[in-house]
């Protein structure tokens, strides 16, 4: 029996998804059910951690880290950073965990009842070889990532504005609209951080505008094209190359919100996340707050730091063994690739 056949009852569950590489059905329930996870944790730790806010203590000092994300866009924010409104915080919570019991319903049904396996003429259906539809799937996230940055400009522009630390007031944010001025940033022009160096609303809405742009024509590229032969050639096209492909974009976003949190105060408000921090070296790599205090950037910088490690151990991992790297045996195997078309 060959590995793609190997029954699901055969392989150990600690290999988790592993299990359902070759069943599509299954591993979408797994997938929608994963989303449901997600979605019940926003909207439990919101509701959390809106019962222990205290509105007369600085939001940093709190220990959270969902609300002060609400606050920096302009969510029950009043002046100088003071929460006005902490209705819109149970709203968002509840919908969030009403929305993730939809979300656990369909991985429950796709997982338990669905076909084992779609099939491959389906929307959803797919082999990990088809190059067509595994780049057409690319090309769908491609979209929603793009439909996600024009939210963020829409909410900028006419759903109540960003929160502005430097006037201390929500207010409607009009893009910066001069491509040149992300290109600048990305290519460390402009202030010492790269990236994070970005000291005005504008030009954050106007790089989310770009950045939806560029998602949209990728996304439609990649739907209506096939890939080159040289692509082909080039990429392993196995379920297990995809993971690695995956962790490793998630470690290198990882990476530049640890170097967004830690010291830009624009995005990152001071009023919700506390003063800027430095970077030291003991041991091990750890951001800290000048005065030692255990912030809400303290946190969130250091949790994407070492998240952003682990995903980059996994990536290796993944795509060493998709490459053939055999670690039960210490040496790489011989590579079958498949036929891709």
């Amino acid at each position: 029996m060959t590995a793609a056949a190997q029954p699901i009852e055969t392989i150990p569950w600690r290999a988790g998804n592993a299990r359902l590489e070759n069943l599509s059905g299954k591993l979408l329930g797994a997938h929608v059910a994963h989303a449901g996870l997600i979605v019940f944790w926003a909207g439990a730790i919101t509701l959390f951690e809106l019962s222990i806010f205290d509105p007369a203590q600085p939001m940093y000092e709190q220990g959270l880290i969902v609300l002060p994300n609400l606050a920096r866009l302009g969510i029950g924010t009043g002046g100088g950073g003071q929460i006005v409104n902490t209705y819109p915080y149970f709203v968002i919570g509840a919908l969030h965990l009403i929305s993730s019991a939809f979300l656990g319903f369909g991985g429950l049904f796709h997982a338990l009842k669905g076909p084992e396996t779609l099939a491959e003429k389906s929307f959803f259906g797919y082999r990990w070889n088809d190059s067509n539809k595994m780049t057409t799937i690319l090309g769908i996230h491609l979209l929603l990532l793009g439909m996600g940055a024009l939210l963020i400009v829409a909410k900028a522009m006419f759903f109540g504005g960003l929160y502005d630390p430097a006037i201390g007031q929500v207010r409607s944010v009009e893009p910066n609209f001069n491509f040149v001025t992300p290109i600048a940033y990305f290519l460390g022009a402009k202030g010492s951080f790269w990236l994070a160096s970005v000291d005005r609303l504008e030009d954050v809405v106007g790089g989310h505008f770009y950045i939806a742009i560029l998602c949209s024509i990728g996304g439609i590229w990649h739907i209506s094209t096939s890939p080159f032969g040289w692509v082909k050639r080039l990429f392993v096209w196995s379920g297990e190359a995809y993971l690695s492909y995956s962790i490793g974009a998630l470690s290198l976003m990882a990476f530049v919100a640890t170097l967004f949190v830690s010291v830009n105060t624009l995005v990152f408000p001071p009023e919700f996340f506390g003063p800027a921090l430095t970077l030291g070296f003991d041991r091990f790599p750890s951001f800290a707050s000048p005065d030692g205090t255990l912030t809400s950037r303290v946190w969130l910088a250091n949790a994407h730091f070492w998240l952003g490690f682990f995903f980059l151990q996994g990536h290796l991992f993944h795509a060493l063994r998709a490459a053939g790297y055999e670690f039960s045996q210490g040496k790489v195997k011989e590579l079958t690739r498949g036929k891709v078309n």
